[in-house]
């Protein structure tokens, strides 16, 4: 693997990540970034940190808050020393940019998520100038074409690669549109040639990310065409996709799922709710009868396949008997893993003017579906055990134990005095709990290599 070059003289830049996968990928490509100006990535915050970056995420309940308590973490830590740079990235900073510049004057810039390939022009001003700067321009096309002008320094074993952003969808209930802007796709040769140096660096395997990952299209090319054409790398032993939208998931998609081994047999395929009248009032544009017979064809394509998915719980307007049509719907599918949250409002979404359903009945309907999800998933990993499974290793987490994951995006954790970082090796697997399986090595499935 590849390891990156440490420069002592470099100033520190620590970013934290909240939320998404994409945001994981933002921090990385911030940190790749930031180094052309003799920034140093630094794991942590400490008084040699001459710049912090918050990377935001607004999905969640209480987000604009949280980040508040984050920052008041910081001005205790730098009471008594020089301030460092404190900028707000991500949704948060799109959302409430303004705002937050206004209530937190120890915040140096908002930064968009389709406005950080200008972090180092920020930087640099607050340097030069130390005047506040909100930065939140939807600029996505001029972002893809600054991301192909840096290299891709992650050297992880699973590697994230965002190929879409924004969403043209406007689910009632969703902040991405006005986050994240309207759907926008990279450069199909831009994405190949990153998903290589990943491979270069020490990459196995590769996520492509969006907010509507299937909706990819670029110059007639979409994502089935990707997922054949990365295929063919020499390196990459396993390719997955999130997030997916059920209308977006087309025939050629499906083939892809059948021909490409490389490409995984877990799809994580969002339904929200298990009603027809709930999904239309959250303008989801799809029926549960067609979700299912998405389901099926996907089966048929690959019988090995399995689903993950999200469900808000109590949307407003939600009866008893649309509730009852989620549990219906988990029971039906069987997901080996759903997330599933009670509804809360996002500032802005058409959603946040409806009604809201009781608090105490949204959480006793929590309740209900996640046990009955907990009891799905504890008899699916029964299933799995005495059986082998084919685990891909990615870190090690003691002397003698390494963490990996199998082929369904289980976590698996075994004892090795042999180094199996980024080896595929089949694993019996003996125990198990919600969040993890463990097993023992069978035996190696072959040697992984560097890409050439």
């Amino acid at each position: 693997m590849v390891q990156k070059q440490k420069n002592n003289s470099s100033k520190k830049i620590y970013i934290k990540t909240f939320g998404c996968q994409m945001n994981e990928y933002d921090t990385q490509r911030m940190y790749d970034f930031a180094s052309k100006i003799d920034y140093q990535e630094s794991n942590e915050f400490d008084d040699k940190v001459k710049c912090i970056v918050l990377n935001t995420c607004h999905i969640r309940e209480k987000a604009t808050e949280k980040i508040f308590h984050e920052i008041g973490r910081i001005k205790k830590f730098f009471r008594n020393k020089t301030k460092p740079i404190l900028i707000v990235a991500g949704c948060v900073a799109q959302a409430e940019g303004n705002y937050i510049l206004q209530r937190e004057k120890y915040i140096d810039a908002v930064l968009g998520p389709q406005s950080y390939h200008n972090l180092n022009k920020v930087i640099k001003k607050i340097e030069e100038e130390r005047r506040k700067i909100n930065f939140t321009e939807f600029q996505t096309l001029e972002k893809f074409d600054e991301l192909k002008k840096i290299k891709n320094t992650n050297t992880n074993i699973s590697s994230y690669l965002t190929i879409q952003e924004g969403c043209d969808k406007f689910c009632k209930f969703c902040v991405v549109p006005y986050t994240r802007g309207p759907e926008c796709s990279r450069s199909f040769n831009n994405i190949v040639q990153e998903a290589k140096e990943l491979l270069q660096s020490g990459s196995r395997e590769i996520t492509l990310l969006g907010q509507n990952v299937n909706a990819y299209n670029n110059n007639s090319k979409k994502l089935s065409d990707l997922i054949y054409a990365l295929s063919d790398l020499k390196g990459l032993e396993r390719l997955r996709y999130t997030s997916s939208h059920p209308k977006d998931v087309t025939d050629d998609l499906i083939k892809a799922h059948r021909d490409c081994h490389k490409l995984m047999p877990l799809l994580h395929l969002p339904v929200q709710s298990g009603s027809n009248f709930i999904l239309n009032k959250m303008n989801r544009n799809h029926s549960i009868e067609e979700y299912i017979e998405t389901i099926n064809k996907l089966k048929l394509a690959r019988p090995e396949i399995k689903f993950s998915s999200d469900f808000i719980i109590s949307f407003p307007g939600e009866s008893e008997q649309d509730f009852k049509k989620s549990i219906n719907l988990l029971e039906k599918i069987n997901f080996i893993n759903t997330y599933s949250f009670i509804y809360s409002q996002r500032p802005g979404t058409p959603a946040s003017k409806f009604k809201e359903v009781p608090e105490q009945i949204s959480k006793k309907r929590l309740i209900e579906f996640q046990d009955l999800a907990n009891g799905i998933k504890i008899n699916y990993r029964k299933s799995l055990m005495n059986k082998s499974s084919k685990v891909l290793f990615e870190n090690k987490m003691t002397d003698q134990k390494y963490f990996g994951r199998d082929e369904f995006y289980n976590s698996v954790i075994v004892e090795s005095k042999k180094n199996i970082i980024g080896k595929l090796v089949s694993v019996k697997l003996k125990k198990f709990n919600l969040n993890t399986l463990f097993g023992e090595i069978d035996h190696y499935e072959h040697e992984s290599y560097v890409a050439a």
